[in-house]
């Protein structure tokens, strides 16, 4: 729900981050959130009333500035709550080269479903390479686990995944070693 065509409604950026994804990655909170999890680490996401507007541009010149990057991160609030606006980005950081990793709150099977009738989500969807899934549980939170907060959540391959119809995740010990992953993709 981006307030028009060429920007995007954020509750900040990370230039640089190792725990948001494989690699070295630029991290882009989007404003806005229906899953208000409780134990949320982003619960200043969750307003939808809050945040900066700007625009894409602007995300995409400050990816284009650091060639450490090995991807883009959207994390949330809800990149999804924003699809149209977070697919374009994903078109443009990946005609940089760079990989991208969505967050979000629902499964990729909702996801999936619900698709065809929500603007974005198929391109966003398609659009990344890897997608965390499912809402934060505080119940299952867990200090050991790599980029993701409750063992409920899912670090899944995208493209993997809608060829096969189904979740395909990707076994940990891939994920674990950063510089595979980053430097695969």
């Amino acid at each position: 729900m981006a307030p028009t065509e060429g920007f995007v409604t954020i509750a900040g950026i990370i230039k640089e981050s190792i725990v948001d994804g494989p690699g070295i990655r630029l991290v882009v909170f989007a404003q806005g959130c229906p899953h208000a999890c409780p134990g949320c680490h982003n619960p200043h996401t969750h307003a939808y009333a809050g945040g900066n507007t700007v625009t894409l541009d602007s995300i995409v010149n400050e990816v284009g500035r650091n060639p450490l990057l090995k991807g883009v991160t959207w994390s949330g609030g809800e990149p999804f709550g924003q699809a149209e606006a977070f697919a374009e980005l994903t078109r443009r950081v990946k005609a940089l080269g760079k990989n991208v990793l969505t967050y979000t709150g629902y499964t990729f099977e909702h996801i999936l479903a619900n698709a065809p009738n929500r603007k974005g989500w198929q391109e966003l969807l398609a659009g990344s390479d890897y997608l965390m899934d499912g809402k934060f549980v505080e119940e299952r939170r867990s200090y050991h686990l790599l980029f993701r907060g409750s063992d409920n959540q899912r670090f899944i391959d995208v493209k993997e995944s809608l060829r096969c119809g189904a979740a395909v995740c990707v076994p940990e010990p891939e994920y674990a070693g950063v510089q595979a992953l980053g430097a695969a993709v």
